[in-house]
């Protein structure tokens, strides 16, 4: 994770940001990090998973709406997060008006889709953020072992983690290959990890 300014920044100062370049930063402790142009299997997958939930929010008459990687989800304090792919109540986006597209409230649903800088952010630091923020279900999809031994401390087998907010902890299951997907925001969704990982 690399810092890119010295200062820090409150989180009001984040939303208003610009260093007048097309770099994308999440705002960490305070701190901004550049966020590294995505592979193209990983915006796939991001493409996939946001056309899906949408069609479920609309197959089931949600006022929900799936986004990716433009709305940022506020996680702490001086923190921000950019996630891949998020569910969220229209209600909330409309709420946003004409300021930065950055939730104050917590998501349905947030995904990361894990790349080689992000594994410990994604397992770790998120995972602890997105569960104090509130974020009832949280998915870690980690595909980097697919097609390729390059990827040092990637999962053996590709593997998509669904953690559920039970009371104040996640509580997490695993889900490979031709495993169902079971997931709470959408229990009637007819989805495998393979499906996910090969989109």
């Amino acid at each position: 994770m690399t810092q890119a300014a010295l200062t820090t920044l409150s989180f009001e100062q984040y939303l208003h940001y610009s260093d007048r370049t097309d770099t994308r930063y999440e705002l960490v402790r305070g701190y901004l990090v550049p966020i590294s142009p995505a592979p193209w299997p990983h915006s796939k997958i991001a493409k996939f998973l946001e056309r899906t939930f949408d069609t479920e929010i609309s197959r089931l008459g949600y006022p929900w709406e799936a986004v990716r990687g433009d709305v940022g989800q506020r996680t702490e304090l001086s923190s921000a997060r950019l996630p891949d792919v998020m569910v969220v109540q229209r209600a909330d986006l409309d709420a946003l008006g004409d300021k930065p597209a950055v939730l104050d409230v917590p998501a349905q649903l947030v995904v990361e889709i894990v790349s080689e800088s992000s594994k410990v952010d994604d397992y770790l630091y998120k995972l602890a953020e997105y569960r104090a923020q509130g974020i009832p279900e949280y998915w870690v999809v980690d595909y980097l072992a697919l097609g390729s031994a390059r990827y040092i401390g990637a999962a053996k087998v590709p593997t998509l983690s669904i953690y559920n907010l039970v009371e104040d902890s996640y509580e997490g299951n695993q889900y490979r290959s031709s495993d169902p997907i079971l997931s709470p925001t959408f229990p009637e969704l007819t989805l495998t990890a393979d499906q996910v990982f090969r989109a």
